[in-house]
């Protein structure tokens, strides 16, 4: 995933945005902050045959304390006219693939208990429900539950 990219990476995140069950979040940021955010080596997006993206995976870390540096968070956004044809698999499977080889063991995220598709997903590739996070922050004037989803690394 590079800056060529950026526009419908973001458009696609903003359509997730605006779905209502992806994040917390309500807007995109800019190509700059999301760019300066995510690992380099643990991004990715899905094109079709005409170069056109259709989905887009990254990662974060989510802590700069050493204990942490084998955990990262992830997000992945799939346009909706791609929806049901493999695409968020093939990104997950090629996140999960730079994960392991750089010596990641715990790929996480939070998922909306309402977004099942997603959940469905993530399950299918290995993931595990680790808890709900009850009333773990408030989304357009409610309270939203979260649940913590983790992979684990196969290398001991």
């Amino acid at each position: 995933m590079g800056a060529e990219h950026a526009e419908r990476v973001l458009a696609i995140y903003q359509l997730g945005i605006d779905e209502g069950n992806a994040t917390f979040e309500t807007a995109a940021p800019t190509w700059e902050q999301f760019d300066a955010a995510k690992l380099p080596a643990h991004r990715s997006v899905a094109v079709d045959d005409t170069g056109k993206v259709l989905g887009w995976i990254a990662a974060v870390p989510v802590s700069d304390r050493c204990a942490y540096a084998g955990v990262v968070e992830h997000s992945v956004y799939v346009h909706p006219a791609a929806r049901g044809r493999g695409v968020a698999t093939a990104l997950l499977h090629t996140l999960l693939a730079s994960t392991e080889a750089a010596g990641i063991w715990t790929v996480q995220s939070g998922i909306f208990p309402e977004n099942t598709t997603s959940l469905t997903l993530h399950l299918k590739a290995g993931f595990r429900i680790i808890g709900t996070r009850e009333r773990i922050g408030r989304h357009h004037d409610r309270w939203r539950d979260v649940l913590l989803i983790e992979h684990r690394s196969t290398k001991p």
